[in-house]
């Protein structure tokens, strides 16, 4: 299954489980857009941990995550201010410091907000490398494309235009300083070096010294250095703009960039590589692979992992509209099982369905251990006198987290149901016999 493009339906842990015994070490990115922690974000508790609860997830994710890296692969992770800087001491942690590359900020928003003392118009971008020394020994290829502008002059190499020879940072930089062709200074290369440039043509003299050519196939086959700071077209409003355009409505608040992202894959990809993103929102990693894909004729693949419905009506929706005839994708979802109770109490109206849920929870549902049913029963009437939301927290808190969905080792268990056609894409996904 690694020829293909994935979008798994799912709690994001547990998909990044499923996709050990496929994809451990052969990921070359990961990119997530995670939840920011702001109060409206859709990451809400109803404690007073919020912040640590969010680390502890962040946690568990990055861990795993990082197993399925290549040797050379790297995680780019947006977040706002409000997490950005504890994140980035997390990730030390689990990625160390040593592999810590930069924070890359990228001008998310136009217009001011003159309800703030600072009006923030700036998302951070953390990137970490498994093996920052790895790349390192890499680095000319981590950059994006040079242009390919004022190649004017022509010879029987091809195009180029002429730029300097000199040594910028002289001797700071340890440039070599000799006499060239009656000219004293500072170089890039030794005059051993130069003298045979010059003496193949590549270093020539000019009216204003010395300049060497500089050929439009060598700049088309290596990439440029980028900054920190990233300020062009990487707005948020015409994010939504275009995606707006695409579907025919307004289905995803804030999404990100396109552009952000094909920048972000084009750094470090190759044509072949595997990029995952295990926050998937409406898809704009697929978006921007299969962009990239047809500028350069890659055969990049995404992986993408999803829990929230909008996944089938705007997630796969929007990669089919951007696919062509050449690409495809698998569909799948982790099969529920206490999944399907917690959502039932989630869209619960009142303390009647909450009960009703409670029925089935004792008869089909795995409990925790420590849960003894006839003490629930025995205080059902101090339940009824909790409100809704305490109701449903009490509920949720009953199940047991490790049976969310159906374990592989269950797959022929019959009180699962597991039909035949799930059991055999289950069967080709982990290889199994």
């Amino acid at each position: 299954m690694i020829a293909d493009n994935l979008i798994i339906k799912g709690n994001n842990l547990l998909a990044l489980h499923s996709l050990k015994e496929e994809f451990a070490g052969k990921v070359k990115l990961i990119y997530i857009d995670p939840p920011y922690n702001t109060g409206s974000d859709g990451f809400n508790y109803n404690d007073n941990f919020n912040h640590s609860s969010w680390m502890t997830f962040m946690k568990n994710r990055l861990e795993f995550a990082r197993n399925l890296l290549t040797d050379d692969g790297v995680i780019f992770v947006s977040l706002d201010d409000n997490e950005a800087h504890y994140c980035k001491v997390l990730m030390d942690e689990v990625f160390k410091r040593e592999n810590f590359i930069a924070d890359i900020c990228h001008k998310s928003r136009g217009s001011i907000s003159n309800d703030k003392i600072i009006s923030p118009n700036h998302n951070h971008i953390l990137l970490f490398a498994k093996n920052e020394r790895l790349v390192f020994s890499n680095k000319e290829k981590f950059g994006v494309k040079k242009s390919l502008d004022g190649f004017r002059l022509k010879d029987e190499r091809g195009d180029f235009k002429l730029v300097p020879v000199d040594g910028p940072g002289g001797a700071s930089k340890g440039n070599p300083f000799y006499i060239f062709e009656g000219i004293e200074g500072y170089w890039r290369f030794s005059k051993d070096k130069m003298q045979k440039m010059y003496e193949d043509g590549l270093v020539v003299k000019t009216a204003t010294g010395l300049q060497q050519k500089y050929y439009k196939e060598k700049a088309a086959n290596s990439k440029q250095t980028v900054t920190t700071w990233w300020d062009e077209n990487f707005l948020t409003s015409t994010a939504t703009s275009e995606l707006k355009k695409l579907m025919g409505d307004a289905v995803f608040k804030n999404p990100k960039n396109t552009n952000l992202i094909k920048r972000i894959t084009e750094l470090w990809t190759e044509k072949d590589d595997i990029i995952l993103d295990y926050h998937a929102g409406s898809g704009t990693t697929a978006h921007a692979v299969l962009e990239l894909n047809k500028e350069d004729d890659g055969n990049r693949k995404f992986i993408l992992c999803e829990q929230m419905d909008y996944i089938e009506t705007v997630t796969t929706a929007r990669v089919k509209k951007v696919m062509n005839e050449h690409n495809e994708f698998i569909y799948i979802e982790l099969k529920k099982y206490n999944q399907n109770f917690i959502e039932q109490i989630e869209s619960a109206k009142d303390t009647i369905t909450v009960l009703k849920i409670w029925e089935e929870m004792k008869a089909k549902s795995f409990l925790n251990y420590n849960v003894d049913i006839q003490k629930q029963e025995e205080h059902i009437e101090e339940f009824k006198a909790l409100s809704l939301a305490e109701q449903k927290q009490h509920m949720v808190e009953l199940l047991d987290k490790n049976q969310l969905y159906v374990n592989l080792s269950s797959l022929n268990d019959k009180d699962f149901a597991v039909s035949a056609d799930d059991k055999k894409v289950t069967m080709d996904f982990y290889k199994m016999k």
